[in-house]
């Protein structure tokens, strides 16, 4: 997967990771395109784990993968800085 696909489907579910932690007020697209790029490392680590693929392409398993990297990596965050 190119930079683009990257980049939307990290956009998309840094959004809706966002939305559901309720952090979508606080956070730019920019936010959010990272949040999502960085959850999809994540979710494509913990999918690797429990033996499953991660990012595998531009897709809808993709962007499942990568929403829920970022909603791990949004509640680390939340802890952190509560």
């Amino acid at each position: 997967m190119g930079i683009i696909g990257w980049i939307i489907i990290g956009a998309l579910a840094g959004w809706l990771a966002s939305i559901v932690t309720k952090n979508n007020q606080k956070m730019g697209a920019l936010a959010n395109i990272g949040v999502g790029i960085i959850g999809g490392f994540i979710g494509g680590f913990i999918m690797n784990l429990l033996g499953g693929a991660g990012v595998t392409g531009f897709n809808l398993w993709s962007l499942i993968v990568a929403f829920i990297g970022s909603l791990v990596f949004l509640w680390i965050v939340n802890k952190i800085k509560n």
